[in-house]
């Protein structure tokens, strides 16, 4: 198994890590909560932040946190989409240009998994008595998820989720027009 130190991945995909965190400002302008400060990419830990006013509504503060799931996936795939279709529709046959792209598409999606902040940003908008029991049972898997997901990224779990939006999900809707 390859190791490659966090801050290492995070200078190959920095377009994942911009996105990631233009993401969570993104929800925070979509539900009007003030953003202090933003870090875009940085050679550190953590490689980007947001520093945003405390959301009103849980339902708010989750979405924030798990924006970056929903704005990274969706980004990859349109990225990589034209060109990893022709790669697979003609077999191989891309240029400099399609690998720029379908990198960008993995780069970008393989950091749409939220991290343990985000997860314990989701928990603390909903533990309490800040919500609802159903908040709670609704919160608490995505939460135990994220958590998985990051311990899973030890053995490049991350990276096999940008491949599978950028690459896998092309060549199957390859398969399905064919």
């Amino acid at each position: 198994m390859l190791f490659l130190p966090g801050p290492v991945i995070s200078a190959l995909t920095f377009p994942g890590v911009v996105v990631h965190e233009l993401a969570h400002q993104l929800f925070c302008r979509w539900f009007k909560i003030p953003v202090y400060e933003v870090c875009y990419f940085r050679f550190g830990n953590p490689a980007g932040y947001v520093v945003h006013a405390k959301p009103s509504k849980w339902g708010h503060s989750v979405l924030i946190s798990a924006g970056p799931f929903f704005i990274n996936s969706l980004l990859g795939a349109m990225l990589s989409l034209p060109s990893a279709l022709r790669v697979f529709e003609f077999n191989g046959a891309s240029s400099v240009l399609d690998g720029v792209l379908i990198w960008l598409g993995v780069s970008i999606a393989m950091h749409a998994i939220p991290s343990t902040g985000d997860a314990k940003s989701m928990w603390q908008a909903v533990s309490g008595n800040n919500a609802s029991w159903l908040a709670k049972v609704l919160v608490a898997p995505i939460v135990g998820l994220i958590f998985v997901l990051s311990v899973g990224s030890i053995v490049w779990l991350d990276l096999i989720y940008g491949v599978g939006v950028s690459l896998a999900i092309p060549k199957a809707l390859v398969a399905m027009l064919t």
